[in-house]
């Protein structure tokens, strides 16, 4: 039986009181909460709404860090992109680099957001039905959190894979899979975990950090085209002349010897350190469900994932670390962006005990 229990007659929309300013469902009013996960309210019945949600947690800061040499080289071809503009259009050098600058807003910008889970994320609204059976849950799990719950959107992947994620500023999916086979109690772990990537900062500093590299990498993208066809060319004439060539570009591109020297061990080593800092998000995000009182029903969710779940038609989902595509091998866990079940299910067991 679920540990979460709602009435046998779904709620619509239309049912649940409304904020008369908004016309959204009143965050502050219980809607057939379960009796055994109580809201936490204040003096006067209502919900008790934190006024910071949002904090920026070390391993945010982490992927923050680690995207700053991209960050950088973005931005000096960013700047000389605009110098070029500059002297061929006439357009102030300072107006693009500011706008790329300020373009990162955009991470917690609605529609923007909208536009981004639609057709980067393949997302959709979640159907009557699905609204109906998440709206109930993600109130509770937004309740026990202190937060208000309608700053966010709730979306739906259309897969038959059991998984959930948290993207942008405001974006909190769940597939359809995870919709029709978790259970209330168990969907309401997931997305604690997920509110956990919002409320760390981790779903908004990584979009972030891969938006402000993009400039970067599409420069490194031509300079190696550039290369190969250069190299390419001069092969048919003379070797040596292509290894000055490469020489010489690998110098101007990275400075003086010394750093050539450092680079490619950092480059080496970078997949590895973001890995680690995305499997430490996920533990701090397992942290903030178990927190909430969600740490068995958690367990029971990641199990279904680890071990895979029998599907409708009867197939079965492989383990989790197959669906990611990790390849076995001694070095295969240090590129994993998720801890194994026994790392995670260790950090969870201190929840599980009974209090003494």
């Amino acid at each position: 039986m679920d540990m979460l229990q709602y009435p046998s007659e779904p709620i619509l929309p239309e049912d649940l009181p409304t904020d008369a300013a908004s016309g959204r469902p009143a965050p502050s009013v219980r809607h057939s909460a379960p009796d055994d996960l109580d809201y936490c309210h204040s003096p006067g019945n209502r919900l008790y709404l934190s006024s910071r949600h949002r904090r920026l947690d070390a391993t945010a800061l982490g992927q923050l860090a680690l995207r700053l040499p991209g960050f950088i080289l973005s931005l000096v071809t960013v700047v000389l992109a605009a110098l070029l503009l500059d002297f061929s259009w006439g357009v102030p050098f300072w107006v693009p680099t500011l706008l790329w600058l300020a373009s990162g807003a955009l991470v917690f910008h609605h529609p923007t957001e909208d536009l981004f889970a639609r057709h980067a994320l393949k997302l959709r609204y979640p159907l009557p039905g699905e609204l109906a059976r998440l709206e109930p849950v993600w109130r509770e799990v937004s309740g026990r959190a202190g937060i208000d719950g309608s700053r966010y959107r709730l979306w739906v992947e259309d897969s038959d894979d059991l998984n959930a994620f948290a993207a942008a500023g405001h974006i909190v999916g769940v597939t359809r899979f995870a919709l029709e086979r978790l259970s209330s109690a168990q969907l309401a772990a997931v997305l604690a975990h997920e509110l956990g990537h919002h409320t760390g900062g981790h779903s908004w500093s990584g979009l972030l950090g891969y938006w402000y590299a993009l400039p970067g990498r599409a420069a490194c993208r031509a300079g190696r085209a550039v290369l190969v066809r250069a190299v390419a060319a001069t092969r048919r004439t003379s070797r040596l002349l292509a290894a000055v060539l490469t020489v010489g570009i690998l110098i101007m591109a990275f400075g003086p010897g010394t750093a050539l020297l450092a680079l490619p061990l950092l480059l080496l080593a970078l997949p590895y350190a973001m890995a680690a800092l995305s499997r430490r998000a996920e533990l701090r995000a397992d942290r903030h469900a178990a927190s909430l009182g969600f740490a068995p029903m958690l367990v029971e969710a990641l199990q279904s994932m680890e071990s895979g779940v029998t599907l409708s038609s009867g197939a079965s989902l492989p383990p989790a670390s197959e669906r990611r595509g990790i390849r076995p091998g001694p070095l295969s866990y240090l590129l994993d962006s998720h801890p194994d079940y026994a790392t995670r299910l260790h950090h969870l067991r201190s929840y599980l005990e009974p209090p003494r």
